[in-house]
């Protein structure tokens, strides 16, 4: 599932299109995807003006004209995909939804299994939304700080790598993420949370920070089904240090007496890539 990366990735290319455009038609071509679509979702958007957009951990906040915010969220394999507006062509195969601007672009949301969504809220109440309510801090912001985490990690006697991975500690992060900062923090993803506190979260937040930050330089990673906005292939996958590299030899200690290498261990059915050595 595409993580906080992708999602800044897709959003910033979807806002070069559609920001300050006029939808001048929207369709869709099916009751919903993962839920139905809200009621007059079509009629709603037809005429409304993009005034910009806000990600929110991996959804994506599409502002309209006249107070409501589009929800979006991509889902396994949920896709975004810009093109030029041609009279009469057909709708790509699995496009369920549709959006025309007044300069003759077209987007459309593809996704073959349906696992993505698209929802009303009003602007001025997006974080009341079932949603995103609760949801913690946004890691690229300046309020994600090591007390911040320390305090949301205290108590939790689950591994940091399932905390992490609690859209309710930190907004945004995934499995591919997680694995790259605690290998950077050099925290073992077995440790139990609430001894991740004081200098240990000094390193992670940073780490965390770095990771995704690059990731978002890099257009995300592109797994499977994942691709920009503009079709463009992500390249992030080409810098993972730990994520999907079992056997390969580790970053930092490649080869030395003691060193297995990248090891892969499940945790709550997730694959879990890291340096036993390096990462305590």
């Amino acid at each position: 599932m595409p993580e906080l990366p992708e999602v800044e990735t897709v959003m910033r290319g979807l806002a070069a299109v559609l920001q300050g455009r006029t939808l001048v038609r929207a369709a869709t071509n099916r009751a919903g995807m993962r839920w139905h679509f809200p009621e007059g979702l079509a009629q709603r958007l037809t005429g409304a003006r993009v005034e910009g957009f806000r990600r929110r951990g991996k959804y994506m906040l599409m502002r309209l004209s006249g107070g409501d915010s589009a929800l979006i969220h991509l889902g396994m394999s949920g896709r975004m995909v810009a093109r030029p507006a041609r009279a009469n062509a057909p709708p790509p195969a699995h496009e369920h939804l549709l959006l025309e601007t007044d300069d003759g672009q077209v987007v459309g949301f593809v996704d073959p299994r349906r696992f993505g969504s698209v929802d009303l809220v009003p602007t001025a109440a997006e974080d009341a939304h079932r949603l995103l309510a609760g949801m913690g801090p946004e890691p690229l912001e300046a309020g994600f700080t090591a007390a911040i985490l320390s305090a949301a990690l205290a108590g939790r006697r689950t591994p940091i790598k399932a905390a992490l991975l609690d859209q309710r500690v930190v907004a945004g992060l995934g499995n591919i993420y997680v694995a790259e900062a605690l290998f950077r923090a050099g925290l073992s993803p077995r440790r139990l949370a609430h001894t991740v506190a004081g200098a240990r979260a000094a390193r992670l937040v940073p780490a965390i920070r770095a990771v995704l930050e690059e990731a978002i330089a890099a257009g995300g990673s592109s797994l499977r089904d994942y691709v920009q906005a503009d079709g463009e292939l992500g390249h992030f996958q080409d810098r993972f240090q730990v994520y999907d590299r079992a056997g390969a030899p580790c970053p930092l200690c490649p080869g030395p007496p003691g060193c297995g290498g990248v090891s892969r261990i499940v945790q709550s059915g997730r694959s879990t890539f890291f340096c036993a050595r390096t990462q305590r």
